[in-house]
């Protein structure tokens, strides 16, 4: 079988499971997992307890027996990945996380889902040691987890593309835990679809089948045949029925984990909150503490001191920690094989350092091309750079929602993910370019999967409306500051005759609403270049400042260094690569129409440079005939392809006699992050007409433009006919904007 077809290991030779052997002392552990669940809901006033109690054992047999993993290294390369899709039950996780000693204590789950807890409600990538991704929301863990299973595979092509199956060093399993609510999102069905057309065998996941969720049984909304619906999307089916029973769990997670032609799904029956006596297999146990009364019955019943809280017994913990030396012993043995990797494959060795440390090739940036003038839509300026880029990034990939002609997102002669045997033109299990099918929550959330796996570069595309559909795991990424990058082309009512459901309107400023997004709009070809090599540049290091995810990591933390010194400014020209911006994920907002590739030449001290796209706004042409120190009159904002009509109108004021300056503003983010002095000089206070030009909601634009300001847009849907048309009819012209400037002017 050629490597690729899955990229799925043997389990760790050393680590290899013989008959379960399960020990009293390991029935006690689930038991102690299950009290330390109630304890740390009951104290916390709140939280999800009966899930934790009814997965203990689940829980307990991957992380001791299946599992590879190192508690004194969560970041070790050849670990296995564990997702729990099901968020809510937080303390599945972070009760094996302590057990098994990673940096987590017994009083981290006493402070459960308080304030600057290494504990939250729900498990959060960056701020917990062993959380690979943030999960809560349902069905994104699945959607994530298919990501980390294409990325593996991606990145075993590589670094080690030729190796046999289960023999590199870059082979392991993800492993998930899902729960009814996972199931019923419409994003794992996406993103399942999605993993078994790809036959991703890496990838195991665990249906935590329990019939309750918060309005009672499951059966008042949900009915399916979950394992026949998987097995029509090709994955490998089981089920287990008892989940108490950890000798048949165990034989089903391995004969998973052995099926190494697609993913697999085992269904196992559980009940939740088991033993308690009275609050199992209730709604209730769901999401509230079970009470002190039956806290105590359920730790009488398992064989427990019922007034001893948070009570872990000194062997117990002995015996659980030892999953540690295991650990430690299985990574000892995967460093002597990536030693004898590397020495085998100095330049895939070399490239996995630079992926681990994310930095970029040397003079990478040299590819980046320049656009003469002209006139050029923006998407296909993107198309151009990524085709340039494709060469000399090679973790560079992604692709469409089955858009790629109209995104311009194909990566010339690197081929198509697709498994082996695929009959699609150019499949290549390794391949670069990604077809998502129409599919973009789940390409937003297997978006971040890549980008939290390793160090590869993603992007993702679809029309600028239909982010709607992702918001979801773009919100995530946010959250996570993941370095993902999305190409959301048909920006605007230019788009013509599509009409209304296909013109986006409100969608810049919403998406500029979630903290953490950069959002760029780029004004023509040459601001196009410089926002992807922007984008790209921002996470070209490990621990780069950015915004922090979450309030309580506190600045100067390592998850959340101190923010970079402040960049030098200029008042025109120059390159200045924003270093505020940082891991983070960049949305290109881009054309369909032409615009005009701007001719800089012509009068060249009045054009500031493309580069200054990385400021995230800068003067593009300042006001004819100003003395030095001289302010214009009247500022002209605008983004995108509205920036060509504020030039327009710029010179028909200036017919005028009035001095306007003209300021491109592709991204807001990366703008507001700039020292008080850059942007004063760019916008100065002094000068109060404005007028903000940009073809979209007003919404966010009083901020820049101030009372006296005014903003050309549209507030309200747009129609089908041509993109001229459509321009005039609603009032975004350079009449409407020379208009709008006069009126603030006379404010």
């Amino acid at each position: 079988m050629h490597p690729c077809a899955t990229s799925h290991p043997q389990p760790d030779l050393a680590s290899q499971p013989a008959p379960l052997d399960w020990s009293d002392t390991d029935a006690q552990a689930v038991n102690v997992a299950r009290a330390l669940a109630m304890d740390a809901v009951e104290q916390a006033g709140n939280g999800h307890p009966g899930t934790a109690m009814s997965l203990a054992p689940a829980a307990y047999l991957l992380f001791q027996r299946l599992l590879r993993h190192d508690p004194h290294d969560a970041s070790w390369a050849g670990r296995d990945r564990f997702v729990l899709s099901c968020g809510h039950s937080s303390l599945t996780l972070y009760i094996q996380l302590y057990l098994s000693g990673y940096p987590l204590q017994l009083e981290d789950l006493q402070a459960l889902r308080q304030w600057a807890s290494l504990t939250p409600g729900h498990p959060e990538y960056r701020h917990t040691q062993g959380v690979e991704t943030t999960t809560g929301p349902l069905g994104q863990g699945i959607a994530t987890a298919v990501g980390m299973a294409m990325a593996a595979r991606f990145e075993r092509g590589l670094f080690d593309p030729d190796a046999a199956l289960g023999q590199s060093p870059f082979d392991h399993t993800i492993w998930v835990f899902a729960s009814d609510g996972d199931m019923q999102e419409g994003v794992q069905a996406e993103a399942a679809s999605l993993a078994g057309h790809q036959q991703l065998g890496n990838l195991v996941v665990l249906y935590d089948d329990n019939h309750i969720s918060i309005e009672g049984d499951t059966s008042v909304a949900f009915s399916e045949d979950v394992l026949a619906r998987y097995a029509s999307y090709g994955w490998h089916t089981q089920r287990v029925a008892d989940a108490e029973d950890v000798h048949a769990l165990h034989d089903a997670l391995l004969t998973a984990q052995q099926t190494t032609d697609r993913p697999s799904l085992i269904a196992m029956r559980s009940v939740i909150a088991w033993p308690a006596p009275h609050a199992r297999n209730t709604a209730k146990a769901h999401g509230a503490a079970l009470g002190a009364q039956e806290v105590a019955a359920t730790k009488q019943a398992m064989g427990l001191d019922p007034d001893a809280s948070f009570d872990v017994p000194g062997q117990v913990l002995a015996h659980a920690r030892q999953v540690a030396q295991r650990g430690a012993a299985a990574h000892r043995r995967w460093d002597e094989q990536f030693a004898v990797w590397a020495s085998a494959h100095p330049e895939q060795a070399a490239l996995f350092e630079r992926l681990r440390t994310r930095t970029l090739p040397q003079g990478w940036e040299q590819a980046i091309p320049t656009f003469p003038a002209g006139a050029m839509s923006t998407r296909k300026a993107s198309g151009k750079t990524l085709a340039a880029l494709a060469p000399v990034i090679p973790e560079l990939w992604g692709g469409s929602a089955d858009l790629a002609e109209s995104n311009l997102t194909e990566l010339p002669g690197t081929g198509s993910f697709l498994p082996l045997g695929s009959t699609a033109s150019g499949a290549d299990p390794y391949g670069r370019t990604l077809h998502f099918g129409i599919r973009e929550h789940a390409m937003g959330a297997i978006l971040n999967g890549i980008a939290v796996h390793g160090g590869t570069r993603p992007f993702g595309a679809t029309f600028l409306v239909f982010s709607d559909y992702m918001r979801p795991a773009v919100r995530l990424a946010a959250l996570m500051q993941l370095p993902v990058i999305y190409v959301w082309t048909h920006d605007s009512i230019g788009l013509g005759e599509d009409g209304p459901t296909h013109q986006p309107i409100e969608h810049l400023w919403a998406l500029r609403a979630i903290p953490g997004l950069d959002v760029v709009r780029p004004a023509d070809a040459n601001e196009t270049a410089v926002a992807w090599r922007t984008a790209l540049a921002s996470a070209n290091a490990v621990g780069t400042p950015g915004h922090a995810a979450n309030p309580q990591h506190e600045q100067g933390s390592q998850d959340c260094p101190n923010p970079a010194d402040e960049p030098t400014t200029a008042a025109s020209g120059g390159t200045n690569p924003h270093p505020q911006v940082g891991t983070r994920p960049v949305a290109l907002c881009l054309t369909r129409q032409d615009v005009p590739v701007f001719d800089r030449s012509v009068e060249p001290e009045r054009w500031g440079s493309a580069d200054l796209t990385a400021r995230g706004g800068y003067i593009l042409r300042e006001a004819a005939g100003l003395a030095s120190g001289q302010l214009p009159e009247v500022l002209l904002l605008a983004t995108g392809s509205e920036v060509s009509l504020a030039l327009s109108a710029q010179d028909r004021l200036a017919a005028g006699g009035v001095a306007a300056r003209v300021v491109s503003l592709p991204c807001l983010e990366w703008f507001d992050d700039q020292p008080d002095s850059y942007r004063e000089q760019v916008l100065p206070a002094a000068v109060r007409a404005r007028v903000s030009v940009e073809a979209g909601s007003s919404l966010g634009w009083p901020r820049y433009v101030g009372q006296t300001g005014r903003s050309v847009s549209i507030d309200h849907f747009g129609a089908s006919a041509a993109a001229n048309v459509l321009y005039e009819k609603f009032g975004i012209t350079v009449e409407a904007v020379v208009a709008a400037a006069q009126e603030s002017l006379a404010q």
